[in-house]
């Protein structure tokens, strides 16, 4: 019986369910960042190169 006991709050506990939630948070965010930057990259790109090309005499 107390094994019984000790897996049902194995499988009760919810510090895993937590980190399983964290990590789907942390991939879309990720996800996110990353389509942001793909978006932008072209925009990014163009101002790095006005700005070259303004300090280059």
């Amino acid at each position: 019986m107390r094994m019984i006991a000790r897996l049902h709050l194995f499988l009760m506990r919810e510090e895993g369910q937590t980190m399983a939630e964290y990590g789907v948070v942390l991939a879309v965010i990720t996800v996110l960042t990353v389509a942001v930057f793909i978006a932008l990259s072209s925009g990014i790109r163009g101002t790095i190169n006005s700005v070259i090309s303004a300090m280059t005499p």
